[in-house]
């Protein structure tokens, strides 16, 4: 008899048989019923990566031959949504890894590149700034439909909600200069010596940048009158007002900001930066002023903390942020209002796409309607940072 029903049985001898001879039975029902829907389980997985293009099974077989040592049956499981690369969460008995691959279907050449991806972070791998392990990158298509690569999973804590209410006050502060320190990192590394020297194009960022979402705009229809008034009036302003002193060039990631970051289990520093997939040679002030954006951006805004008390949370002020930033990198930075309002427009663009996807009906992620909403709010944003 198992302990828990010896002593039980011990206090209450007629009811304890009882209840112990319950259990005992509920035990076997619960057994036989988890068996049954592991069975279950594992076909609706199975259908599920189906839809992504991905045979578990031949998946499974080539990774055991590309990274030797594997133990264990594959757990498989899909993370993350959204409009970017699926991303897998792939479970060993031994290993946990990382799988990332190209959607399914018809895609933009330029889109999508998981290549790129696995490229930059292979080479930061011999930098300072902290990256998950690259592993392998397959290129061809005969094990998935299309390219993937698979990374190691690290261990440790992503933040999806700004204000950190899941933290501990005295936690917040650390965190985000700690955010502040690794993007000075990033833009300290020397991208010729870890051979990206062809990664972009070097000097001109802006003015590449404002003609390519100058031209997406251009293919957004259906945008309300309104906000198709506010950003053309960006554009120009953009165009009037853009910096022609500034020839800096570093690596961009292209979306830091504190989701694509994982911090250490249980301490306020930064273990890998994530999400490289609108990375590029850049300016480094896009980057900086982009990851700025939440203490200029409301709750409802995508989850910004502008509005509330940072000091009664313990988080830094935006200037304090960019202070810090300012002193990891050991000389004068300059933040202008065009930076801000150019992060902004660009997040406005984006999100009048993704409202005009969903509403043609081709959008990927669920809440496309309600994210793609945030378009003309994010518009008023580049305009009052713009100083219109």
């Amino acid at each position: 008899m198992d302990k828990p029903c010896q002593l039980f049985g011990a206090a209450f001898p007629t009811i304890g048989r009882e209840v112990c001879s319950i259990g005992r039975h509920l035990a076997s029902r619960c057994a036989a019923i988890s068996t049954a829907l592991a069975g279950v389980s594992d076909v609706i997985i199975r259908q599920v990566m189906d839809r992504y293009g991905i045979d578990v099974d031949r998946l499974d077989s080539s990774l055991r031959k590309m990274i030797l040592g594997l133990d264990g049956e594959m757990r498989m499981e899909k993370v993350g949504g959204g409009q970017s690369n699926p991303t897998f969460f792939l479970t060993y008995d031994n290993r946990n890894l990382v799988l990332r691959k190209k959607p399914s279907g018809a895609v933009l050449d330029s889109a999508h590149a998981i290549e790129r991806e696995y490229r930059v972070q292979a080479a930061l791998e011999q930098s300072a700034l902290p990256v998950p392990p690259m592993l392998i990158l397959h290129e061809q298509c005969d094990v998935l439909d299309t390219p993937f690569y698979v990374m190691e999973r690290l261990a440790g804590r992503v933040f999806s909600d700004c204000s950190l209410r899941d933290v501990p006050s005295e936690e917040r502060r650390a965190l985000y200069l700690s955010m502040a320190d690794t993007l000075a990192v990033l833009h300290d590394v020397d991208w010729r010596a870890i051979g990206l020297s062809d990664y972009g194009k070097p000097n001109d960022y802006f003015g590449r940048q404002l003609r390519r979402w100058d031209r997406q705009w251009r293919d957004t229809t259906g945008s309300a009158p309104n906000t198709r008034s506010m950003i053309e009036t960006l554009i120009d302003w953009l165009r009037a007002n853009m910096p022609i002193d500034e020839d800096d060039t570093t690596i961009a990631h292209g979306d830091f900001r504190l989701g694509n970051l994982m911090f250490h289990p249980t301490e306020p520093r930064v273990i890998a930066v994530l999400d490289w997939e609108l990375s590029t040679l850049g300016h480094p002030l896009a980057d900086l002023a982009y990851s700025a954006l939440p203490w200029r951006t409301a709750p409802s805004e995508y989850g910004g903390i502008l509005g509330l008390d940072h000091q009664k949370l313990g988080i830094p002020s935006e200037s304090e942020y960019l202070a810090r930033y300012e002193a990891a990198r050991g000389k004068p930075v300059k933040v202008r209002p065009f930076h801000f309002a150019f992060a902004l427009f660009r997040l406005a663009v984006i999100f009048e796409g993704i409202a005009a996807r969903a509403r043609s009906g081709s959008a990927t992620s669920g809440d496309a309607l309600e994210v793609g909403a945030l378009g003309p709010a994010f518009a008023r944003r580049a305009l009052e940072a713009a100083g219109l």
